[in-house]
């Protein structure tokens, strides 16, 4: 919790350095009648930076993500506009810095390939020519040797199965993983190959 709370202060930070710090208690408008009193009615701007910030304390997100949660909250879609643009202008939401970290991420923790995190930056609401962008860098060798580890680490499980039972379950968790079945079967050969108890007489 400490950590969330701490991200939530940095986001303020930089959201009031760039006047888009949530309107507080009694900073409403002034009442048209002219009494002094302030309006009641919570200004619609302030509720969805508010609303954005706290999606951002938990950790960082898309703009199609801020812009559902906006919606499940009733906010209207020009105040959603508004706010998020600014957002974006500041630097607080950016889907090309989002994808880029998420790509790293899933690579190192999940060992995703490409066709995965395609999938994954789409139901994100990253939009496809950011998401080509993004995963265009990403060496077929580099991906076939993170195959070739999970391949390894998925096989200690697996020890003593016949060879067509171990084929066929490396070959749906690769698929999951989004290999296709090319790199998948030649990394798998590979690896049975080497196991003594598949060696050839």
């Amino acid at each position: 919790m400490s950590a969330a709370r701490e991200a939530l202060a940095a986001a303020e930070a930089s959201a009031s350095a760039y006047g888009l710090r949530s309107a507080g208690p009694g900073s409403g408008p002034p009442d048209p009648e002219g009494r002094g009193e302030q309006s009641a009615e919570p200004d619609p701007h302030a509720v969805a930076r508010k609303i954005v910030l706290r999606q951002l304390a938990m950790g960082p997100r898309t703009r199609r993500q801020l812009e559902d949660k906006l919606r499940d909250r009733d906010c209207a879609p020009q105040v959603a506009a508004r706010v998020l643009d600014r957002m974006s202008e500041v630097g607080l939401v950016d889907d090309e810095a989002y994808a880029e970290m998420y790509v790293r991420s899933k690579q190192e923790t999940k060992g995703l390939a490409a066709t995965a995190l395609r999938q994954e930056l789409r139901q994100k609401g990253i939009a496809d020519e950011l998401v080509d962008a993004t995963l265009q860098d990403i060496d077929p060798e580099q991906e076939k040797d993170q195959a070739r580890a999970l391949v390894s680490r998925r096989l200690r499980t697996m020890r003593g199965l016949d060879r067509e039972v171990q084929t066929r379950r490396l070959a749906a968790f690769l698929g999951r993983k989004g290999y296709g079945a090319g790199v998948s079967y030649q990394v798998i050969r590979e690896a049975l190959d080497h196991l003594p108890e598949h060696g050839r007489d």
